[in-house]
């Protein structure tokens, strides 16, 4: 779904979602209002905190800052909608609480939509906060049964991440979209909460015909799972059950029935890596036990499953607004996926 060229002076609203983050958003935000674009919209949804973010926001930085409070958290996917919802501007940026911005940012970011203005979707080079040598995220990669990954992640940063090139979707720690995306494609899945929805979020846009751009000169340092926490049985049931919705939602059919194949295949990995210790759920181990982690999965698939028919009513309402077909599609997330080792073995 190509776009109008923007405009010379496009601007950007910046939402900052936030739940008891109060001691992430000192670095956040001052990196984004330290830019030298006067024009953003700056706004920070905060997801019903109690750790005093709220007050530390409306007390450090204002009216440079739009607050919107929530009662209660609403997610990644909740929270960002309603952050889209108020926001004014042509391109949004989602960025998370535990990202920063580099200084020149916005810049460099303009510079690549410019040369790449039809795109829709943009990706940022996440770099690693602490080490800034290291890769966090250089666009999404996906396994064939619907776990995606950060493309490049604890990779050393090198000439291979400085092209500016065609990706899968933004992550969410730090995605840029054109508003227009989410009026064809719809909002986030508000049903997936949190892990996968940019995932699906991006799937369902590459359907609608919009594609994404890394633009590796602007750049974002991420505090990675700063905002999230560690990796616990409560991420591995989202992630699982939110892959298992996205592969019903959005994966071709030849490829959705092989899926299981793949996801076996994948736990086979995975399986070793409980007993090397090594990769995600070699590190859930150290503090949990597989049990822990066994009823994870289960619940999963139990709670994934269940919701299947209303995922399938809604993959079929969502065809209607299709530009891609099957066979294309097929060979766009062939032409982006990660191998079993990267996901199953990578933390």
């Amino acid at each position: 779904m190509p776009l109008c060229p923007p405009e010379p002076s496009f601007r950007f609203s910046v939402v900052v979602l936030n739940w008891n983050g109060r001691n992430l958003l000192r670095d956040c935000l001052d990196s984004v209002l330290q830019q030298q674009d006067g024009s953003l919209e700056v706004i920070v949804v905060d997801n019903g905190s109690t750790d005093g973010s709220v007050d530390f926001v409306r007390e450090s930085y204002g009216e440079r800052i739009r607050l919107l409070e929530l009662e209660s958290n609403q997610g990644w996917a909740g929270g960002n909608n309603r952050g889209v919802e108020i926001s004014r501007c042509e391109y949004l940026l989602l960025l998370n609480n535990d990202a920063c911005l580099a200084p020149d940012f916005f810049d460099r970011l303009r510079e690549g939509i410019r040369r790449h203005p039809g795109a829709g979707m943009y990706t940022p080079k996440i770099l690693n906060y602490s080490d800034r040598t290291v890769l966090d995220n250089a666009g999404h990669v996906i396994y064939r049964d619907g776990t995606a990954r950060g493309r490049g992640r604890l990779e050393k940063d090198g000439a291979r991440f400085d092209r500016e090139e065609e990706v899968l979707c933004p992550s969410g720690a730090a995605g840029i979209y054109h508003r227009e995306l989410f009026e064809r494609a719809g909002p986030i899945d508000e049903r997936y909460f949190a892990y996968g929805e940019d995932t699906e979020l991006g799937l369902r846009a590459r359907r609608a015909g919009y594609v994404c751009f890394y633009i590796p000169a602007a750049v974002v340092y991420h505090k990675y799972s700063a905002s999230g926490g560690p990796y616990t049985p409560q991420k591995l049931y989202w992630v699982e059950r939110n892959r298992i919705w996205t592969v019903m939602k959005d994966f071709p059919w030849n490829m959705a029935l092989l899926s299981p194949l793949f996801t076996l295949v994948r736990y086979m990995h995975g399986f070793y890596g409980l007993l090397s210790g090594k990769g995600a759920v070699g590190k859930l181990r150290e503090n949990f036990s597989a049990l822990d982690i066994f009823r994870a999965v289960a619940r999963a698939y139990g709670d994934g499953l269940r919701r299947a028919p209303e995922m399938l009513r809604e993959r079929r309402a969502l065809r209607s607004g299709h530009v891609v077909e099957d066979r294309e599609f097929s060979r766009m997330l062939s032409r982006f996926s990660a191998s079993v080792r990267e996901v199953g073995f990578r933390e």
